[in-house]
């Protein structure tokens, strides 16, 4: 069993910047999982942000956050990141940490088994 942990996040002014952290515990060793980001917004269907695979060397990100958005990883910490450049009103969202046992990248919602409780990102215009 994984727990995620996710922290950062808050208040951020629009254009400004944040950076998540997701910490991950149990359920073995940590590089055998792809990580992924979702968000949820008020009213909304959970969608996908970014995915990592187990070295890092391949992402994948939603097209609305491409360029803006990085995910990364260090496996000796089991801890994945997401950092948030250029942030707009539309990116407020609870943000969630996910995880699943595999070594290809996954950008579906019900292709992740261990779920973080979301960590909230507001962005004032």
């Amino acid at each position: 069993q994984v727990q995620l942990v996710e922290s950062g996040g808050g208040l951020v002014q629009a254009g400004g910047s944040t950076r998540l952290s997701c910490v991950a515990s149990g359920g073995g060793t940590f590089s055998n999982y792809v990580m992924g980001w979702f968000r949820q917004a008020p009213g909304k269907a959970r969608e996908f942000v970014a995915a990592i695979n187990w070295s890092g060397l391949s992402t994948s990100y939603a097209d609305s956050v491409k360029g803006r958005f990085a995910i990364s990883r260090v496996n000796a910490k089991n801890t994945v990141y997401l950092q948030m450049n250029s942030l707009k009103p539309e990116d407020t969202a609870v943000y969630y940490c996910a995880a699943d046992r595999t070594f290809h990248i996954r950008v579906g919602f019900n292709d992740y088994e261990y779920w973080g409780q979301g960590t909230q990102v507001t962005v004032s215009s």
